[in-house]
């Protein structure tokens, strides 16, 4: 019995270790297998993380590459402009060598922009130390600047002794001025004074040349604005200055603006020799006083305050129709856009407009010069000179800077006109070709 249950029991016994058997197996084959594969896993990561480092290292390279390549590129731009900025500056004065070195350098450096551009294009960017070329393009770049600069100093410095130069020259011109202005005045106080009475203390000739140079410069000043206008309106000026005085030539361009001064003068004295400038059919009185009277009431006010006392005064009169002689409709809409101005002044109103303002001021001034002429005894005349005409110091001076040298010089048209107080004679001013 007992040997059956042995025999019995010994197969079971055997199944069941060979099954723990088994399984201890299977695990040990298991546990190897996921050794092997966490083994096999990390060093694929390895080489994925080399790879990606590679991958950045590479990329920071190209970034480098790029930002020394960019950084020579604007160095020898830098190169270019130090160069070209030497090359005016050794044109005035001339300077031979200077040039020649300069113009040297801009073919170089415009060579290697090219040769930067082939590169570009054909992504040969590779430099083995990136750093140090981005570095010392950085330095170039500032020592250009740094050139430039000092050019830009010898410029100023330059222009600073040439302007010296014109103010010396122009305060001898001043001088020179001042001296004929006492000559001048000197002979005008040689003949005495041209008014008998003596208590009414009136300014006498030397007072009348002294206003007459105020209105010229107003005169002048007006014609600076109307051109400015002009010019920003596309005005043709030539055109419009041959349109004035045509067939003139003249010596410099600049030269223009007269056409313009003789055309403003030629309206605002056209009827300076009538006593009331042939603006109103009444006359007013041919006496010495009223217009005595007339220049003291002007005298010290703005035009705009006068004819807001005087709305109906000789003087409002003569604003109102000179401003409507001198500014056509077409050229007040053409440089303003608009008739307002026009349109006040008929209704006897005072634009306030610069443009206004300043033409008020001239004729403020030459009303002025008109009251002093009829306060002589006799009055004052204006005289003008026809183109053609030869030049004569006696009743002319030239406005040209530099007459011209043909001999005799002619008379190319009356800028402004001139003026006789019985033997007393004030030069008209011409323009001579």
């Amino acid at each position: 019995m007992d040997s059956v249950n042995q025999s019995a029991l010994t197969p079971s016994k055997t199944r069941l270790a060979r099954t723990f058997t088994k399984v201890l197996h299977i695990r040990a084959a298991t546990a190897d297998r996921s050794r092997k594969l966490k083994v096999t896993e990390k060093v694929k990561n390895d080489d994925e993380r080399k790879k990606l480092f590679s991958d950045e290292n590479d990329e920071f390279q190209k970034r480098a590459a790029m930002d020394a390549f960019i950084a020579k590129v604007f160095a020898t731009v830098s190169s270019v402009k130090a160069a070209y900025a030497q090359l005016q500056y050794a044109q005035s004065p001339y300077d031979a060598e200077g040039i020649q070195s300069a113009d040297q350098i801009m073919v170089s450096e415009l060579k290697s922009l090219s040769e930067f551009k082939q590169s570009f294009l054909k992504k040969h960017l590779d430099d083995n130390s990136p750093e140090t070329t981005h570095l010392l393009a950085e330095i170039r770049e500032q020592k250009n600047l740094l050139q430039m600069y000092e050019i830009t100093g010898k410029k100023l410095d330059s222009q600073s002794k040439l302007k010296d130069s014109e103010i010396i020259f122009l305060k001898e011109k001043l001088d020179e001025a001042n001296r004929e202005n006492k000559s001048i005045e000197k002979r005008l106080n040689s003949s005495g004074p041209l008014l008998p009475d003596e208590k009414l203390h009136f300014p006498l000739a030397n007072d009348f040349v002294s206003y007459l140079r105020q209105t010229t410069k107003c005169i002048r000043s007006f014609v600076r604005l109307m051109i400015g206008e002009m010019e920003s309106a596309n005005w043709d000026l030539d055109a419009a200055a041959s349109s004035i005085q045509p067939n003139v030539v003249y010596s410099d361009p600049t030269h223009k603006c007269y056409a313009f001064e003789s055309f403003i003068c030629r309206v605002m004295f056209d009827g300076f020799n009538h006593p009331g400038f042939s603006i109103d059919s009444r006359s007013p009185p041919n006496d010495k006083r009223f217009f005595i009277d007339n220049f003291m009431e002007l005298k010290s006010l703005k035009a705009k305050e006068y004819i807001k006392w005087k709305p109906k005064s000789l003087f409002t009169k003569f604003c109102w129709s000179k401003y409507l002689r001198l500014v056509h409709p077409v050229m007040e809409f053409s440089l303003f856009g608009n008739l307002n101005q026009r349109d006040l002044v008929a209704a006897g109103k005072f634009p306030k407009t610069t443009f206004f303002s300043s033409f008020a001021d001239i004729a403020k001034r030459v009303w002025l010069l008109h009251c002093l002429a009829f306060a002589f005894d006799p009055a004052a005349a204006t005289f003008q000179v026809r183109k053609g005409s030869r030049f004569t110091e006696v009743f002319m001076e030239g406005v040209n800077e530099e007459p011209p040298k043909a001999s005799p010089a002619e008379v190319a048209f009356t800028v402004v006109p001139g003026f006789k107080a019985g033997k007393t004679v004030v030069q008209c001013q011409v323009y001579l070709s």
